[in-house]
């Protein structure tokens, strides 16, 4: 019978030889989730002997995420400003870039009331955050894909959040504007770095990954179709791929786009668009 220190010190090992980046922290959330505690609260339990009953499904993890399962599909959930998510394979798992740009819109001086588009959804955070902030918000949740709405509607009702409505649409087939905001985190990889990626990034959803041999295919289509989509003076924010900054820009001034400018995240990547409708 192994104790929690033991467990954690042999997944630890596991995973390093699987190539796991942060491999005791995996191991330490794998075995909290499995405890119902926390990462911290484990610290004094490192004596506790572990039954039969708690090894086996650790034991079964700890496989799945030597072969790449990502983390957040094992323990079923992910945090994004204040909120925990539901995630699993129907949507794209959060990226903290994700989790800047939300940051930065609930920043701005902007109306208490306003109609807002999140188009792409995947599993709703960025819309569930934005709503959630903003009860007088309408936030509208778009996606093609009904696995993600479905995935999305689990998590605004888990968390209460009315505001909201979800929208099946191919872009904007079935959006009904004008919209005081868009805001949109698109697929932007390209198909030629499909082979670059890691195990874990692949286990997302196609559909949420790829567009086009330079990322920019659905981009290309979503910009100009937006801003007829917007009331003027309204606004347009993206969430682009580390070197698209100079030909998004472009893609917006040509639809018609004014006030451009592309905020860095916290790297220093030219990663956040935003521009406005005359």
């Amino acid at each position: 019978m192994s104790t929690v220190l033991e467990t954690i010190d042999g997944g630890t090992r596991y995973f390093e030889k699987r190539g796991i980046d942060d491999a005791r922290r995996n191991m330490q959330m794998l075995v909290a989730h499995q405890l119902g505690c926390t990462r911290m609260e484990l610290y004094t339990q490192f004596d506790r002997a572990l039954e039969e009953n708690d090894l086996l499904p650790l034991r079964e993890a700890l496989k799945k995420r030597g072969e790449g399962v990502p983390i957040q599909h094992l323990l079923g959930s992910v945090w994004f400003h204040k909120h925990e998510f539901k995630s699993d394979a129907r949507a794209l798992i959060p990226r903290p870039e994700t989790e800047e740009l939300a940051e930065w819109i609930l920043q701005w001086d902007l109306p208490a009331a306003l109609e807002i588009l999140d188009m792409g959804c995947g599993s709703g955070v960025l819309g569930l955050s934005l709503a959630a902030a903003r009860p007088a918000w309408e936030v509208t949740l778009a996606d093609v894909s009904l696995d993600a709405l479905a995935l999305a509607q689990e998590n605004a009702a888990t968390l209460g959040i009315s505001n909201v409505r979800m929208l099946q649409s191919d872009l904007f087939s079935n959006v009904k504007g004008p919209l005081d905001g868009i805001v949109a985190n698109l697929p932007y990889i390209p198909e030629s770095d499909r082979a670059t990626l890691t195990r874990e990034v692949m286990h997302d959803p196609s559909l949420a990954l790829f567009s086009g041999i330079d990322g920019l295919d659905l981009i290309r289509r979503f910009i100009p179709q937006a801003f007829h989509q917007l009331k003027p003076g309204a606004w347009i924010v993206l969430e682009i791929g580390h070197d698209q900054a100079s030909q998004v820009s472009e893609i917006l001034q040509t639809s018609g786009f004014v006030a451009i400018e592309v905020k860095s995240d916290l790297s220093g990547i030219a990663r956040f668009p935003f521009a406005k409708r005359p």
